[in-house]
């Protein structure tokens, strides 16, 4: 394993095991939920986005749904997420290949909460756009060639009187390869442990839950940016609409600002 690697892994796994028990980007996964101690529970719902963007990246330039499913039990919860956009885009494949195609993505995960923390298992999978190339084949994990990227995340999420939630999150296999011979990113030969962090605090105003967010990465990636810097900061502010007594429906307004790649996306949210 890469020094780097080494370093980050060692290091959430000691503030994972630290807390008093052990402790789900994709903004469903990115948000920890607390599953009640001995219930079992299974969870079905979809969000309908007007852009997928996550932690600063925009992937698909177009509305998308994404269903969620999961099982929660005992303080863990496992499942799956997908997103499928709603019409075809330019992609570039290589300096020489320029494909249309729709995107789509289906991440598993697995993650178990305690107390303020969560750990969560995601394994990434998107054969961007085309199942065609090579290694897209779904059951392909050979390191070299795999699209399936694995993801340890460690989240913090405080106190009613100090709510402020924090994401350390480190790729450790699959498609996030370090610098090439020219120094680019994405097609080296080696694991580049792509490291994000974010923090955030959100609060209530007037029936609007507004969280502020900042997140940012220590060190340069084929995910996220060529560089250490800020990569995704803005503000996302949802609002319950009630639809009868028993049932509301959840609508966001997400503004996410880029400075690393200098672009900007206002996202609206409707889940069911």
């Amino acid at each position: 394993m890469h020094k780097r690697g080494k370093i980050i892994l060692v290091f959430l796994l000691i503030a994972w095991m630290a807390q008093p028990g052990f402790t789900q980007e994709k903004e469903d996964l990115d948000q920890a939920e607390e599953a009640t101690p001995g219930k079992v529970s299974l969870n079905l719902g979809a969000d309908l986005v007007t852009r997928y963007v996550w932690r600063g990246q925009n992937y698909g330039n177009a509305p998308a749904i994404q269903p969620t499913l999961s099982l929660d039990a005992f303080g863990f919860s496992l499942g799956a997420w997908g997103s499928y956009s709603l019409s075809r885009y330019t992609f570039h494949v290589n300096d020489t290949t320029t494909v249309e195609d729709n995107y789509s993505e289906i991440d598993l995960f697995i993650s178990y909460h305690y107390a303020f923390f969560t750990l969560v298992l995601t394994d990434y999978y998107a054969p961007i756009p085309i199942d065609t190339l090579p290694g897209a084949n779904y059951f392909n994990w050979k390191n070299t060639s795999t699209w399936h990227t694995l993801e340890l995340t460690l989240m913090l999420d405080g106190p009613e009187k100090f709510p402020i939630q924090f994401i350390a999150a480190t790729l450790i296999y699959g498609a996030d390869k370090g610098k090439d011979t020219t120094g680019v990113y994405g097609t080296g030969s080696t694991n580049n442990f792509s490291t994000y962090f974010e923090l955030s605090y959100p609060f209530n105003v007037k029936g609007f839950s507004i969280r502020p967010f900042i997140g940012g990465i220590p060190f340069g990636s084929a995910w996220y940016g060529p560089k250490a810097g800020i990569n995704n900061i803005g503000i996302n502010v949802t609002k319950e609409i009630p639809v009868s007594k028993k049932f509301t429906l959840p609508i966001q307004g997400k503004l996410v600002f880029n400075p690393m790649s200098k672009k900007a996306y206002l996202v609206f949210i409707l889940s069911i």
